[in-house]
């Protein structure tokens, strides 16, 4: 079966949403996210749905760094995954990495989803600050279609993303996918990031594996020695390296 990953169209804009949707029902983590982002309750209204399919159509008319992505089974020629992500390929001051919260939610709603949201946002800024990356909110695929490549494809078109553009590629993992990641070359960041039980209301607190891949243009360098040479460009990494060497001998 051959699944082809291409940009989503404004005629997608449902198709793929609903696929986000159907994707994260009966995984604990989506679940909980959804809940969070979406307290009421009424995201398989169709209501809801055309009010949401709106206000991701007006959002991407604002957005210059967020690409969303289908998932198409070329056999069906269904749309049958998705992915969502920030590819930031300049770097960006203090005003352009604003943390803009979850305007869509007031009072205790909007207070409970900060909670959760904005350790998310401030450790990618401890993390790459203005620095050049890509950051992959989510990747979903229709239950239906589990377990039949498109999952595969989505991964590895963000490898070949991450290789072509020479941007590392970061994310935030569900526990049970992260030795999937690590078979595939990312690399476990040793932060992670702790969602309380009393926020998301849970039996206990829920850890947040972190992942990152670095492209290949970095030579085998991980995040952390790159981050720790100043986040040095790939040209400059090379000397770096080539000098390091040439002392050592």
């Amino acid at each position: 079966m051959v699944h082809a990953v291409l940009p989503a169209l404004i005629p997608d804009i449902r198709k793929v949403y609903d696929i986000y949707f159907a994707a994260f029902k009966g995984e604990r983590m989506g679940e909980l996210m959804l809940s969070v982002l979406f307290p009421d309750g009424s995201v398989d209204s169709d209501e809801f749905r055309t009010a949401h399919a709106a206000a991701t159509l007006s959002y991407w008319h604002t957005s210059d760094t967020q690409y969303t992505f289908k998932c198409v089974d070329m056999d069906s020629g269904d749309v049958v995954g998705m992915a969502l992500g920030d590819i930031f390929i300049r770097h960006r001051d203090a005003e352009q990495r604003k943390n803009h919260g979850v305007p869509w939610l007031t009072g205790e709603q909007r207070a409970r989803a900060e909670k959760v949201l904005n350790p998310l946002w401030e450790m990618r800024e401890g993390l790459f600050g203005g620095q050049p990356y890509i950051y992959t909110h989510v990747i979903g695929v229709n239950p239906e279609a589990q377990g039949k490549g498109a999952g595969a494809a989505l991964v590895h078109w963000g490898i070949d993303i991450c290789d072509r553009l020479a941007l590392p590629l970061y994310f935030e993992s569900s526990p049970s996918t992260v030795g999937l990641y690590l078979k595939m070359g990312y690399e476990r960041l040793n932060e992670s990031i702790v969602h309380k039980a009393d926020v998301l209301g849970t039996d206990g607190d829920i850890v947040v594996p972190l992942m990152v891949r670095m492209p290949s243009a970095a030579k085998g360098t991980t995040f952390y020695e790159w981050k720790a040479l100043g986040y040095p460009s790939w040209k400059e990494l090379a000397a770096k390296k080539a000098a390091q060497a040439t002392a050592a001998v």
